[in-house]
C-alpha cells in the first residue's frame, strides 16, 4: 500500500510538472451616477477575474465575477487542436432567459428577450478542409458554418440559421456586414487625422480622438423603431416585441492616471446624467 501511494503521489507530481502556463487578469471599478434628473443617484462596483490555462495546444479560458459573497462565473470554454481539426466547448450558459424586466408577459412593449430559455452550452468543431482557404465548423447543434477569407475579403456562412457575414479592410476602411435570414446590418470604420469614426446601419456614430492627454469618445445613437415579435417560433429566433427610444448622445472622458487607474466621465443626454468611474486592470 505505501509503494502504491508513492507511486501515485510520483506520478501526480510528474503531471503537475506537465503542466503549462496559467495566467491571471481582472478588472475592478468604482462608479458614481447622478441618474440626471428625477431620479437618486447612486454608486455601483464591479471586480471581474479571467483565468487562462495553456498545456500544448489546448487552452482553458474562464471568468468570473467576483463581487459580492462569491465568486460567480460568467464564461468557462475549452478548445484544443487536434490535427486538422480545432474542437471548441462552450460550458457555461450566460445567454438571456425568459422572465426578466422588460419582458412582454403581458401583451405589451417589451425589450426584445427571447420568448424561450436560451443555451449557449455547447461543442463544435471546425475543420481546415482542403477546399482552397475554406474552413468547415460543425457544432452538436447540426448547425454547419463554411468560412474563409479571399483576397481580404472574410466570409462566413451558417447552413442552419441562414446567417451570412462579411468583413473587409479596403483603403483604411474597416467595413462589415451582417444578413440573418434576410434582414442585413452593417458598420464602417476609419481614421481620419487621429479621429476613429465609425458608422452603422442603425444611423449610430461613433467617434475617438485624443484631447488634451486624454480620450474623448463620442457616441450618438440613433432613434430605434418598435419592433413586433418574431413570427419564427423556434426556441432560437423567437423574441417578444421591442420598444421605440428616442435618440441620444455620449461624451466620455478618459484619463490614464500616474497611480495605474483610469478615471471617466460620461454625459448622457437622454436623462442628463453624468457618470464618474474609476477602473483598473491587472
Amino acid at each position: 500500500m505505501k509503494k502504491l501511494i508513492a507511486l501515485f503521489a510520483t506520478t501526480a507530481v510528474a503531471s503537475g510538472s506537465a503542466m503549462g502556463a496559467v495566467a491571471l487578469s481582472g478588472t475592478a471599478s468604482v462608479s458614481y451616477d447622478d441618474n440626471g434628473s428625477g431620479a437618486a443617484s447612486e454608486t455601483s462596483y464591479d471586480a471581474d477575474l479571467a483565468i487562462v490555462g495553456t498545456a500544448g495546444s489546448t487552452t482553458l479560458t474562464a471568468g468570473y465575477d467576483m463581487e459580492g459573497s462569491s465568486l460567480s462565473t460568467t464564461g468557462v470554454s475549452l478548445a484544443t487542436t487536434i490535427g486538422p481539426a480545432t474542437i471548441t466547448a462552450d460550458m457555461h450558459d450566460a445567454t438571456e432567459t425568459l422572465g426578466e424586466a422588460g419582458d412582454n408577459v403581458t401583451g405589451e412593449l417589451g425589450n426584445g428577450n427571447y420568448k424561450y430559455a436560451q443555451d449557449d452550452t455547447g461543442v463544435s468543431v471546425s475543420l481546415n478542409a482542403p477546399i482552397g482557404d475554406a474552413t468547415i465548423a460543425l457544432d452538436d447543434s447540426g448547425a454547419v458554418t463554411i468560412s474563409g477569407t479571399w483576397s481580404g475579403v472574410t466570409v462566413s456562412h451558417n447552413v442552419k440559421t441562414n446567417v451570412t457575414t462579411g468583413s473587409a479592410a479596403i483603403a483604411g476602411m474597416d467595413m462589415s456586414i451582417t444578413n440573418d435570414d434576410g434582414s442585413s446590418t452593417w458598420s464602417l470604420g476609419t481614421t481620419v487625422s487621429g479621429v476613429a469614426v465609425t458608422l452603422d446601419s442603425d444611423s449610430d456614430v461613433s467617434a475617438t480622438f485624443g484631447l488634451a492627454g486624454n480620450t474623448m469618445t463620442v457616441n450618438y445613437i440613433g432613434e430605434r423603431a418598435s419592433t413586433a415579435s418574431s413570427t419564427t417560433m423556434t426556441a432560437a429566433k423567437a423574441k417578444f416585441s421591442k420598444a421605440s427610444a428616442a435618440a441620444y448622445s455620449t461624451v466620455a472622458i478618459s484619463r490614464a492616471l500616474t497611480s495605474g487607474a483610469t478615471l471617466a466621465a460620461t454625459y448622457k443626454s437622454s436623462d442628463e446624467s453624468l457618470t464618474l468611474k474609476a477602473s483598473v486592470a491587472f
